[in-house]
C-alpha cells in the first residue's frame, strides 16, 4: 500500500510541476513581451511608465506600468510570486521522492562514483544550495555591474556545475540536477532579490518618497537572468526522458550547447517584440549549436560511432533464431524483474511506462525500445543495477538489426 501511495504521490507532485512552471514561464514571457511594447502616452511620458494595447478572446486590453506611484494606489495589488515558490517547491519535492528515495536506481552510479544515498543526498541539495551562493555572490559583487562580463562567468560557471554534478551522478542524475540548479538561481531570484525590492519600493511609494533606483536595477537584472535560463531549464528537465543527452560523458558541453541555444532564441523575442528588428543570425547560430549538441551526443555513443564509421558495423548473422534465443534470455535475466506483470524490484510497483518484457512476444514487440534504451544507449538497466555486460549489450543490438 505504502509503495502505491508513494506513486500517486510522484504522479501528483510531477502534475502540480508543470502546471505551476506553466504558469511562471507564462508569466515571465508575458511581462517581457509587454514591457517590450509600452509605447508613452500623453499623460504618462517614457520617463514615467508607459501603455499597451492588446486584443484577445473577443476583447481589448489595456495595460499600463507605472514607473513611479499612480495618483491612487489600488487597494488590491497582484504580486507575481506563488507561480515561482510552488514551481521550485513541487520541483524540489519530485526530486526528493522520485530521485532520493530511489537514489540506487537513478542517481547513484557505482561506475561512475560508489558512493551512498546519504552522500547522494548531501552533494545534491547541498550542490544546488552552494551553488544559489555563489551566484548570488557574483551577480553582488563588482562585476554585477557589467553584464557582458557576468554573462560570460555565469555561463562558465553554470557549465562547470554540470561538470562537478557528473563526477558523482549518473547521467541522468547529473542532468536534472543541473537543471534544477539552474531553476534555483531562478526562484532564489524570485523570493531572495525581486519581492522584497519590489516591497521596498512599493512601502516607498505609499510613503511619497523616491525610491532609491538600486533596487529596481537589481531586480531587473535578475529577471533578465531568468527570462534567459527558462528555455536551458525546461531543456534539461525533459533530459531524463531521452538518453542521448545524458549518455555522453561530455553532457556538460551538450548544456553548453543548449544555454547557447536558448538564450539566443529569447533574446530574438525580446528583441522582436520591442520592434528592433528581426535578427535572423540568432536563429542561426541558435540551430546551429543544437547540431553541435547532437553531434557530441552522438558521436561519443556507441550508435553515433557507427553512423559515423568509427565503429565497425556487425555483420548479418545467419543464425537468428539462437540471437533471438540469447538476446531473449538476456532480457529476462536483467530486466524482467521490474518490466513484469508484478515487478520483483523492491519499490516497484507496476511496470515502469507500462513496458512488460516476461515473455519473448513482449520482448519483441519492444525491441526498438529495448535498442535504444540497452544497447546503442546505456540508460536501462538504470546505473546498471543488473550488472548487464557490454558483451551482452551487443547481442542486443546484432538481435535488432537482424530482425
Amino acid at each position: 500500500m505504502d509503495i502505491i501511495i508513494w506513486e500517486w504521490a510522484e504522479f501528483m507532485l510531477r502534475w502540480l510541476h508543470v502546471i505551476a512552471g506553466m504558469a511562471w514561464i507564462g508569466s515571465s514571457f508575458y511581462f517581457m513581451h509587454l514591457d517590450a511594447n509600452l509605447r508613452p502616452t500623453k499623460d504618462l511620458p517614457a520617463d514615467k511608465g508607459g501603455e499597451a494595447w492588446e486584443v484577445h478572446g473577443g476583447g481589448f486590453y489595456c495595460s499600463r506600468k507605472y514607473l513611479t506611484a499612480p495618483e491612487v494606489m489600488p487597494d488590491h495589488l497582484t504580486w507575481h510570486k506563488w507561480q515561482s515558490y510552488t514551481t521550485w517547491l513541487s520541483g524540489f519535492c519530485l526530486l526528493m521522492v522520485a530521485y532520493y528515495a530511489s537514489a540506487e536506481l537513478f542517481l547513484i552510479d557505482p561506475e561512475v562514483a560508489d558512493i551512498t544515498v546519504q552522500s547522494a543526498w548531501m552533494i545534491g541539495i547541498g550542490g544546488l544550495a552552494l551553488g544559489w551562493i555563489i551566484y548570488n555572490i557574483l551577480c553582488k559583487s563588482p562585476l554585477g555591474h557589467n553584464e557582458t562580463a557576468l554573462a560570460v562567468v555565469g555561463f562558465a560557471f553554470v557549465i562547470a556545475v554540470t561538470f562537478a554534478f557528473q563526477q558523482f551522478f549518473s547521467g541522468r542524475g547529473a542532468l536534472l540536477h543541473a537543471g534544477a540548479f539552474m531553476a534555483t538561481i531562478m526562484s532564489g531570484n524570485v523570493f531572495f532579490i525581486i519581492i522584497p525590492n519590489q516591497r521596498k519600493v512599493v512601502a516607498s511609494l505609499i510613503a511619497g518618497e523616491k525610491p532609491d533606483p538600486k533596487y529596481g536595477k537589481e531586480a531587473k537584472q535578475r529577471s533578465t537572468h531568468n527570462n534567459y535560463l527558462t528555455l536551458p531549464v525546461v531543456f534539461l528537465m525533459l533530459s531524463n526522458h531521452y538518453p542521448l543527452s545524458f549518455s555522453t560523458p561530455y553532457a556538460y558541453l551538450v548544456v553548453a550547447c543548449v544555454l547557447v541555444s536558448g538564450a539566443l532564441i529569447r533574446h530574438w523575442f525580446n528583441i522582436h517584440h520591442a520592434g528592433k528588428g528581426n535578427p535572423v543570425w540568432m536563429w542561426v547560430v541558435a540551430v546551429l549549436a543544437i547540431f553541435v549538441a547532437i553531434a557530441i551526443s552522438t558521436s561519443t555513443t556507441p550508435v553515433g560511432q557507427e553512423m559515423m564509421g568509427q565503429r565497425q558495423q556487425e555483420e548479418k548473422t545467419h543464425d537468428v533464431a539462437a540471437l533471438s534465443e540469447e538476446a531473449s534470455d538476456i532480457v529476462m535475466s536483467r530486466c524482467s524483474m521490474c518490466h513484469m506483470d508484478e515487478p520483483a524490484w523492491d519499490g516497484i510497483v507496476l511496470a515502469p511506462k507500462g513496458v512488460k518484457l516476461d515473455n519473448e512476444d513482449r520482448i519483441k514487440r519492444m525491441a526498438e525500445a529495448i535498442y535504444k534504451q540497452a544497447a546503442i544507449t546505456t540508460a536501462m538497466p538504470p546505473n546498471n543495477l543488473t550488472e548487464i555486460t557490454p558483451e551482452e549489450r551487443d547481442v542486443l543490438k546484432r538481435w535488432y538489426q537482424n530482425l
